[in-house]
């Protein structure tokens, strides 16, 4: 009988190591998934946060094409409104589509494009959205890993006990950004 007991102990410790361990594994993914979650943030935020400057600099150039200024600046506004990842994400690929399209019409003014500070505020972009793909991969790389832990098994289970949700991974949902961009001179 002692030793069935002494069995039946060692079992239960075992369970209970075995469920601190995950436990404490998974907040440490969480944790590891809201730090790079809040470093997209802050990058996002800082590129919007560059806009004002660009439009000032390019809407004397530009006066005609007021609607691509006005939907970047409804954006930005949407973004501090903006509660979730999706949401901040599809306002993300709205704003590239739309910061694209100014860049592009950039090209018909030759005066703007030799602008100083109009091409500092295009060198300052290109950084912030190097940043931006690089902390969305860094994201989606620890958020897969997090949801993985919860999806197998036991961490199924135990995910469920203890209340642990999947995470969203930061998406491109829009087609016109997956495919090459097309150059022709």
């Amino acid at each position: 009988m002692p030793l069935l007991l002494s069995i039946i102990i060692l079992l239960i410790f075992i369970i209970i190591i075995y469920l601190i361990i995950f436990y404490n594994s998974v907040i440490s993914l969480r944790n590891q998934v809201k730090n790079n979650w809040s470093q997209i943030d802050v990058s996002l935020q800082r590129r919007f946060d560059l806009i004002p400057n660009l439009v000032e600099t390019v809407k004397g150039y530009i006066s005609h094409e007021e609607s691509i200024l006005t939907k970047i600046a409804d954006l930005r506004s949407s973004w501090s409104n903006a509660n979730s990842i999706s949401e901040k994400a599809k306002l993300e690929q709205e704003f590239t589509s739309s910061l694209n399209s100014i860049l592009a019409i950039a090209e018909n003014y030759p005066d703007l494009k030799s602008n100083t500070n109009f091409l500092s505020l295009q060198e300052e972009l290109s950084n912030t959205e190097n940043i931006i793909s690089d902390s969305r991969q860094s994201y989606n790389e620890i958020v897969s890993t997090y949801n993985t832990k919860l999806e197998q098994f036991p961490g199924n289970i135990l995910s469920n006990l203890f209340g642990f949700k999947k995470e969203d991974l930061f998406l491109v949902d829009n087609e016109n950004i997956r495919n090459n961009i097309k150059i022709s001179f």
